[in-house]
Order: structure tokens, then sequence, then C-alpha cells
């Protein structure tokens, strides 16, 4: 096809897009392309899902039914990867994982260029959104969809432009956040910025798919680093009794040089706790040992025993034993104020109370109701009903994720040990302990 005439239909909105994978990266970018005109096709292998945005219902805590419900006219959800071949743009925004062994999960990318490779046809536009080591586009979709007999750059477009969602974070709008380009070559190239540019403000073309790749990388592993930097201090300074969170707020004072970070019970969410591990993993193909990442992945790894360790601690000076004793979970999403449980350190937390033999183990979440297998953690759990009665069942509450919404006099009044690893209590207690 010619890349002027498919330019020009992507700028006048004649293409449909496709989505595949409807999670917390993929659903923002459907809304972003209907709000700006354009028809989409959601596919996702989650049939709840399916079903509830084709009843106009989110599953997504801070995106409205109502924003659903607007796009149902210009939108449709389906299960059928066969009806690919209706669409003209492919955007993929699957999970990539790590294996039990911190190695890359890379079954989704794998699975998702096979289901390209069955409807491939000329002028299609074939995006990779998902977060993957660089290579990970020619190497698995390039070689995959040539096989078709189809020329990249000339029959097919293929670009790789990672997600840089923030699930919950207002702040930013979507069409505020430049988008990274860069294709398998230069045509390629000029498609993706020609689509992107439909949606986003600045788009940021970049040399090569490869570049984009370690972009993605590089923008997650600066805040693992710097959170294992807070957290090591952190442990450091509660030895020599000192608040991190006091040194934090005086040292973000300075106006040039300092950026601020702070510590917690562990790294949580789809992108921070994994994209390193793809890093370290490639870097083994080159001789290289990336030993600066690797040893902040220890430190954050290492957090939620801290954390354990310090309840330990509190209920023995209380003359209470781990063992036997009953924990209440205050927070188990990774961040604050969404419903995302990915990764989140709480399912950590619970697993290594568990080997120490605790009665019980709870949590209350006013975001997530309940929690069913997964493979983070392997029962299904309910959030408690938060009352002063029920709080008074346990011996001690762990604060991991510090929901806004959450009324922390009310479990200050009732519990008598609370381990706070983010600094939701300002004013020294006894009964309070940081971690």
């Amino acid at each position: 096809m010619e890349i002027k005439e498919l330019i020009k239909k992507i700028e006048e909105k004649k293409i449909k897009i496709g989505v595949i994978g409807l999670g917390y990266v993929g659903l923002p970018i459907v809304i972003r392309f209907v709000e700006s005109g354009f028809k989409v096709i959601g596919f996702d292998i989650d049939e709840e899902k399916v079903k509830k945005l084709m009843e106009g219902i989110s599953y997504i805590y801070y995106i409205p039914n109502e924003k659903i419900k607007a796009l149902l006219p210009n939108f449709s959800a389906t299960t059928d990867m066969g009806k690919l071949k209706e669409v003209d743009a492919i955007l993929i925004c699957v999970p990539t994982p790590l294996t039990p062994y911190k190695d890359p999960d890379l079954q989704y990318l794998y699975k998702t260029a096979n289901d390209v490779y069955k409807v491939l046809r000329e002028g299609h536009i074939i995006s990779v959104e998902s977060t993957t080591y660089p290579g990970t586009t020619r190497e698995i979709y390039l070689k995959i969809l040539e096989k078709t007999g189809l020329k990249v750059g000339n029959d097919f477009f293929l670009i790789y432009s990672p997600e840089r969602e923030d699930p919950g974070n207002f702040q930013y709008d979507a069409r505020e956040i430049p988008k990274v380009v860069g294709g398998i070559t230069e045509n390629c190239k000029k498609v993706g910025i020609a689509l992107y540019s439909q949606i986003v403000k600045k788009v940021v073309p970049v040399s090569s798919t490869e570049v984009a790749e370690a972009t993605k990388l590089l923008e997650n592993i600066y805040r693992a680093v710097n959170i294992a930097l807070v957290n090591e201090l952190k442990m450091l300074f509660d030895r020599m009794g000192i608040n991190i969170w006091e040194v934090i707020e005086a040292a973000k004072t300075k106006p040039f040089g300092f950026q601020p970070f702070y510590p917690g019970p562990g790294l949580g969410g789809h992108c921070i706790p994994i994209d390193p591990f793809y890093l370290t993993w490639v870097a083994k193909r080159y001789d290289f040992t990336t030993s600066f990442i690797e040893l902040a992945g220890e430190i954050n790894t290492m957090m939620p025993y801290y954390v354990v360790e310090k309840c330990i601690e509190g209920l023995n000076m209380q003359g209470k034993p781990i063992k036997g004793s009953k924990v209440l979970i205050i927070g188990i999403a990774y961040k604050k104020d969404v419903d995302d449980i990915r990764e989140s350190p709480a399912f950590k937390i619970m697993k290594i109370l568990e080997k120490k033999e605790v009665e019980k183990i709870d949590y209350y979440d006013p975001y997530v109701k309940e929690v069913k297998k997964t493979r983070q953690y392997d029962k299904s759990i309910s959030s408690i009903e938060f009352k002063p009665e029920k709080l008074k069942e346990y011996d001690v509450a762990i604060i991991v994720t510090d929901h806004s919404n959450v009324d922390y006099e009310t479990i200050y009044e009732n519990l008598p040990l609370i381990i706070d690893t983010r600094n939701v209590y300002k004013v020294p207690s006894p009964k309070v302990i940081k971690a």
C-alpha cells in the first residue's frame, strides 16, 4: 500500500483500530482512540471482561461506567481473534510477566504474534505496546510476520510504542503524555507517528524499535533503583533512630538536583517490579552483568521480609509471639487509591506471615472487595467489613497501601499495634512502628 494513502486514511480516521488486551493499559488506549473519532474493536481472552464492556460496565475503579457506555456506538469487544482481519491497525497490550525464576514470560507475546500472523494483510499496522526487552519486536513479531511473505515497511508496518499508563493518576491526561514511537523501517516509523499523533499532543520518534523498547525500561529501572536507595536508607536510618520520611521532606526543599522517592513495603504494579529483570535477562546474551540493577532488585525484594520482621519485633515488645497472632493487612492494591493488585507486596507479606504460623490473616481494602486465586496468591479472599468491633479482633495491622479514604484514626483507636510502611501516622506513638 502507498504510505501516503495510508497516512491520509489515518488522518481522516478511516481506519479501524484493534486493541489486544483490555486491561489497565489496553482499555485506556481504546478510550483515547474512540474519543478521537476512530472505530475500535477490543480483544481479550477474558469472557467476563468482554461481557461487562458490552454492557457498558467498567471493571477498573477509576474509569466510570459512563465513560464505557459512551464508547459503545463506536466500540465492540470480543474474544474472537479471527475478527482481527476486520481491523486496519492492531495494538498489542498483553501482559509480559516473569516466570517464578525471574525470567521473561513471553507466552502472550508469542500467542498474539501468531494470532496476527493468521490475518496479516497488505496495509496492516502492527504496534506493540507491552513492556519488554530491546529486540523483542524484531526477534518475535518481525520474524513471525515475515513468514507471510509480506514485506515490512512496504506491505505492512511494524512499530513499537511503549505504554506510559499510571493507573489512578489524574494529574496527567493521556493526551498530554508524549508517545515514544520506533519503527522497524523508516516507513514504519512514519506510519506510527501518523497513528499516535491522532490521540496525543506530542509524539517522540526514535531511530529504532530497540531504542523505544529500551526507553520504557530506562524509565522504570530509574524508579526501581531510586526506590531501592530510599528503602536501604530507611533500614539504616531506623537503626540510627532517624525518620527517613522527615529526611526526604527536608531534602526535597532543595530546588535542584534532587527528586524525592519514597520507601515502602516492596514494589508493586505491572512495570517496576518486572521491567528490570527483562533487561538483566537479555544482558546475559552480551556477556554483561547488570550489577547495579540486580542489587536494587535484591533490596526491593527483601522489603516484605523487613516488614514482617518489624511486625515480629512489635509483637515481642507486647509479649506476644507471631505464631498464633491475628494480622490485618490494610490495603491490598499495589498503590493508593486504585483497585489494581498486580504484583502487590501485600501478597508476599501474607505468604511470609503464613510460614510464621499466624492464626489468621485478613485484609481491608475499600477498592478491592475480593481477590480470586491468582499466581500471586493461591487463595480466594475477601475484604473484611470495616467496623470498630471487627478491628478489635486483631493483634496487629500492617499498613501496606495508604488509601486516602481509609479511616486511620479508627484503626489507631481499635488496634494495639500498627506497622506503618507508608508514614500514615506522622506523630510518634508507642503503638506505631515504622517499617
